[in-house]
């Protein structure tokens, strides 16, 4: 088991770095005047997706619902297990992107953007620290306008991240989780740098392709946004942002 997990990490390391790309989906939308990129990775490389699922895996859920700041060691230690990898493929081409749990029987979010045009129903979703493949057993409701995806994975007792109740303020720390260029659970620190709208965030964290869809964590360790995109392409300044999970909370019972 060892020695399948080692080489799915190297295989998927490799990969990331040989023959990821940039799935550009240019919306031609405007948010605050500026065009924005979603960051979904891409790779045709198929046997980078981890094996069939042959067993649940469980872990006992975790629950920090007080007041007290936490550290950007801390917020990762207690949820980087509640983030994982997306696979979807349009027949052709794989893609690559993150998610979330946000309780503990296999309720999850993610972007909207890397489920678009692919197979919905048929992705597959790898757990930190195993290389077995769940499926994604409903869809409870998508978004395009706001870019997000409510959906559940046929696992139960998963780590998860508790949803904020109010909306971080600018120049408030916030935390990202996710697989950018398929580098597993990547951590991030930044600042909500601007409210561009409703439910965009501006941040400074850094993220990128294969970022899309994953947790943006307050410093209360609660999930604020789902990391998306840049709004200028091939920008040095840190201009991404994020959908603010306000946007799921309607839907959720």
């Amino acid at each position: 088991m060892k020695l399948r997990l080692i080489s799915f990490i190297l295989i998927t390391i490799l990969s990331s770095i040989l023959f990821f790309g940039c799935r550009k989906t240019h919306e031609n939308r405007q948010r605050g005047g500026s065009n924005y990129v979603a960051t979904n990775s891409h790779s045709r490389d198929k046997e980078r997706q981890p094996a069939e699922k042959s067993r649940i895996q469980e872990t006992k859920p975790k629950h920090r619902r007080n007041n007290k700041v936490l550290s950007g060691a801390e917020i990762f230690e207690e949820y980087a297990s509640a983030v994982f990898m997306v696979f979807t493929s349009d027949g052709n081409i794989g893609f690559q992107g993150s998610g979330f749990f946000i309780d503990n029987k296999g309720l999850a979010v993610s972007n909207y953007h890397v489920f678009k045009g692919t197979t919905i129903g048929k992705e597959k979703i790898k757990l930190l620290g195993s290389d077995i493949a769940y499926n994604v057993s409903e869809i409870i409701e998508k978004n395009s306008d706001s870019d997000f995806i409510l959906f559940r994975v046929d696992c139960t007792n998963n780590n998860y991240i508790p949803i904020a109740k109010s909306k971080p303020k600018v120049g408030e720390k916030v935390f990202a989780i996710g697989s950018p260029r398929g580098l597993e659970n990547t951590f991030s620190s930044g600042e909500v740098s601007q409210w561009r709208g409703n439910y965009l965030m501006q941040i400074s964290n850094s993220i990128d392709h294969g970022s899309s869809g994953g947790a943006l964590i307050n410093e209360y360790g609660e999930v604020v946004g789902i990391t998306s995109g840049t709004f200028v392409a091939n920008s040095q300044a840190n201009l991404n942002y994020a959908w603010s999970i306000d946007a799921v909370k309607p839907y959720l019972k």
